[in-house]
């Protein structure tokens, strides 16, 4: 039982994991920044999300993608990357209940336009993805690249 318990918490998986989802997040944002129209309407056909305020998502939301996954990535500011990854994935599960609850058929819309019906299998790698970025921010320590290259104030100034 200790050795599953410390292969669970192991610092390592969660690298492996911060590399995942940093490159799963970077990987979604492309297609996304590349055809904002094309995401404007997978947006808006969730229902959820005032008229007014679909462009400006469709438009941000990626790019927060990005940033998030490539913090991730290099390891700086892993943590907040991380929190924000896994606000934005409650944000998308919680949607993806809905679309399914509501019963509205659309794609997911999480990595191009032309995606498969959501499902309840859609729910569930969200959840996992959740999960790891759980495991990441309680158990990520190696492979920081703001450790490696952090300065203070005071050495800064000098």
């Amino acid at each position: 039982m200790s050795h599953l318990r410390r292969l669970l918490t192991h610092r390592y998986l969660a690298l492996a994991f911060r590399l995942y989802l940093g490159g799963l997040f970077i990987y979604a944002s492309v297609y996304k920044i590349q055809y904002p129209a094309e995401f404007a309407e997978v947006i808006a056909g969730y229902q959820m999300i005032p008229y007014w305020l679909v462009k400006t998502i469709a438009v941000l939301m990626p790019w927060v993608e990005l940033v998030t996954g490539l913090l991730l990535v290099i390891g700086v500011r892993s943590k907040s990357a991380v929190l924000v990854i896994g606000g934005m994935l409650v944000m998308f599960t919680l949607a993806l209940g809905y679309v399914l609850i509501a019963d509205i058929p659309i794609g997911c819309g999480c990595f191009t336009s032309l995606e498969d019906e959501v499902s309840w299998k859609t729910v569930v790698r969200d959840l996992t993805w959740l999960s790891m970025a759980a495991h990441v921010f309680f158990f990520d320590s190696v492979f920081h690249l703001e450790n490696r290259y952090s300065w203070k104030i005071e050495e800064l100034s000098q």
